[in-house]
């Protein structure tokens, strides 16, 4: 499963798309339908689209006569039969055969006449701006991991196949300045989750620990915080979640799951609590193994010498110390020394294993089966719930390294390991989409993709590139103020109700999925905290011609990095930079030989003045302004000045769950399956052909 990235392909065969401007693709319905004769009734398939269209937008449809049969129905067998009057015989009868198909031809073109009407009427009611909050659809949220958004096809991408993402596209909304509120994943999906910046929730760190470090650690997403789940959960929906998580697990003990997903208003959790991470495959790109070895073996080598000199003085009486303190400092070096060596297994061991709701199902994980596994637990979860509304959001694995593919994908693309789990990646929501069209519920459901934040630049490795492309904007993954960091993909797909084919070029952000389908499933925003999303709706329906956000604030753990001003009188987004990365090495365009460029300390630039960028005209973020070059300089500058002036008076002193203690591994948090850690292990999948078993139930 670990085959070569791709390598001498940086750009990922993206083409450049400038700022607001449509990517190439085929236009909604380019393909023409063919109509038979007009005496021939529609095929079955088109009725029955037709009528589920129809039950969709409130329209009663009625079935039409048949020929043989004293009840009224049409051939498709999709519409609601109605009686006749007529006798059977008379149906029988040649005059009356041919006057009922007569009939039966006449109805037909009224009520598809009709139908077609009231489609249209529907159609311009979302035009006009019909309100469709509180109308309960089925709610599926794609998240992705570490995607950058050059790696897709509808955002310019003709090289890595994404036919199915693709589509979602070509079906709905395409937002182009869609961000993410963090750079890192914790953070970011902490934001998705609450509607909130992750400082509001305290899910940043102030020292350089930006994300939960372990499965066993004490930091999490905090009890106090609604999320979007939790609000729709009382409202009577089904709420799912499927793979990562990454927001943290016990509190005081290893079982109390305060943390836990449904703990946070899912009524059905199956995936990894903690990441993906290179440590889970013990790959030379390693997120703590190598950090944690290294230091055990200077501790080992300076403890070992310090029992050889406690040794020697004592033998040569120089010391006054007993044998006992020699021997305890030589047991203490081959301790460490040995801990090092275990350590890829512990780590493994540790984070890299599988729940389903509060029990461990695998531990440790298979890799090669969790694609197989997760979509089957996606088509287990709809088909318990498809009679009444459900949210489910599938947090994919992919594309983080170590880039776990099966072998059906491997070498299945022109840029390497990374390009196969990409196309696994759009293969499986392919997978999903298919689940809901066959099951009779796409048209009911709002389906949303996006990224957690941008790809990584340095995953690279003997001169491979494992992280993902981040297409014309600068830096990526754990760049908090440049738009590679946080610039992602974001599709919304509601058929019959958002506009196929709309692209969105007005700025919007990761948070607006909280307000958004809380009031798509008939709950409210809270009142009582700060909600940072803007409701979207609007803006996807076409009714509303800016985003609400005029001010966006951008976040490096706890230290604003950038800001940007949605100046909609002049048609500019202004991004405004204090604080920036230093890349190494120099010229380079990424923080390369470290996993992730630094928030704070000598790693970073402080500017003064801060850099000004329009990215309405400059998205690259390639060509600084100065007083010379644009007059409205120290006008925008003061402008967003007072704006993140003003939003930092709205916070409020919260604990920070990712510094100190909170993020540190510990032995009584950490769950385990079969005894106590390290004696960790159980497979409970069988294979991946188990039956699901059902909610909160193990």
């Amino acid at each position: 499963m670990q085959g070569e990235g791709h390598k001498d392909t940086p750009t990922h065969g993206l083409a450049s798309v400038a700022e607001g401007t449509s990517p190439s693709r085929q236009p909604p319905g380019s393909r023409r339908e063919e109509r038979g004769p007009s005496d021939q009734p529609p095929p079955r398939a088109d009725l029955r689209r037709l009528a589920q269209r129809a039950a969709a937008a409130g329209i009663q449809v009625i079935r039409f006569c048949g020929r043989a049969s004293n009840r009224c129905e049409d051939e498709s067998g999709v519409f609601p039969r109605i009686r006749s009057d007529r006798p059977a015989d008379e149906a029988e009868s040649g005059v009356g055969h041919g006057f009922r198909r007569l009939l039966c031809r006449s109805w037909l073109a009224v009520r598809l006449g009709l139908l077609g009407c009231g489609l249209s009427v529907v159609a311009a009611a979302a035009a006009a701006g019909r309100d469709v909050s509180g109308s309960r659809p089925n709610i599926l949220l794609f998240l992705a991991d570490d995607l950058g958004i050059g790696d897709i096809g509808c955002y310019g991408n003709d090289t890595i196949r994404t036919p199915h993402i693709d589509r979602l596209a070509r079906e709905g909304v395409q937002l182009t300045q869609h961000v993410s509120a963090a750079s890192l994943c914790t953070p970011s999906r902490a934001a998705f989750l609450t509607g909130r910046y992750p400082i509001r929730s305290g899910m940043v760190s102030s020292h350089g620990n930006r994300v939960v470090q372990w499965t066993g650690a004490r930091g999490g997403l905090p009890t106090n915080e609604t999320t979007f789940a939790k609000i729709l959960q009382e409202q009577g929906y089904a709420t799912g979640l499927i793979g990562k998580w990454h927001l943290g697990v016990n509190c005081e003990s290893s079982s109390d799951h305060c943390h836990h997903p449904l703990s946070h208003g899912f009524d059905h959790y199956y995936g990894m609590p903690f990441t993906l991470a290179g440590d889970c495959a013990q790959w030379a790109l390693s997120e703590k193994r190598v950090r944690l070895q290294r230091q055990l073996n200077h501790y080992a080598l300076a403890m070992a010498l310090v029992a050889l000199a406690l040794a020697a003085g004592k033998g040569a009486g120089l010391l006054p110390v007993s044998w006992a303190l020699a021997l305890g400092a030589a047991v203490a070096a081959l301790l460490c020394f040995a801990l090092s060596y275990f350590l890829g297994p512990l780590i493994v061991l540790a984070d890299c294993f599988l729940m389903r709701n509060h029990g461990i199902t695998e531990q440790p994980m298979h890799f090669g089966t969790s694609a197989a596994l997760f979509l089957r637990e996606a088509s287990s979860f709809v088909d318990r719930n498809k009679q009444r509304p459900f949210l489910l959001f599938v947090s994919f694995l992919h594309a983080h390294i170590p880039l776990v593919t099966t072998e059906a994908f491997l070498g299945s693309s022109v840029h390497g390991l990374y390009g196969d789990n990409v196309q696994e990646m759009d293969w499986m929501v392919g997978q999903i989409l298919d689940t809901l069209e066959t099951r009779g519920l796409a048209n009911n459901t709002l389906v949303y993709f996006a990224s957690d934040h941008g790809g990584s630049l340095e995953a690279q490795l003997g001169g491979h590139q494992y992280g993902g492309w981040n297409g014309v904007y600068k830096g990526g993954k754990g760049m908090a103020g440049w738009e590679g960091g946080i610039r992602v993909p974001g599709i919304f797909r509601w058929p019959g109700v958002l506009p196929a084919g709309r692209v969105v070029s007005e700025p919007t952000s990761l948070m607006d999925v909280f307000p958004t389908v809380v009031r798509l499933g008939g709950g409210e925003v809270p009142r009582d905290r700060v909600i940072d999303g803007q409701d979207l709706l609007p803006l996807l329906l076409g009714t509303a011609p800016h985003s609400e956000h005029e001010f966006l604030v951008h976040y490096c753990e706890a230290f604003v990095h950038a800001a940007r001003w949605h100046q909609r009188d002049r048609g500019a987004v202004w991004k405004v930079h204090y604080v920036t990365p230093i890349f190494h090495p120099k010229g380079a365009g990424a923080c390369y030989g470290r996993l992730a460029c630094p928030c704070s300390g000598e790693g970073v630039a402080h500017h003064h003045p801060p850099l000004l960028f329009d990215l309405s005209r400059d998205p690259s973020e390639a060509h600084a302004l100065t007083p010379d070059t644009e007059p409205a300089f120290h006008e925008v500058l003061e402008r967003v000045a007072r704006a993140v002036e003003d939003h930092r008076r709205t916070l409020s002193p919260v604990a920070l769950q990712l510094d100190g203690s909170g993020n540190r591994w510990s032995a009584w948090l950490q769950p385990c399956c079969g005894g106590p850690f390290p004696l960790c292990w159980c497979d409970r999948e069988g294979g991946g052909d188990r039956p699901t078993p059902p909610d909160r139930d193990l």
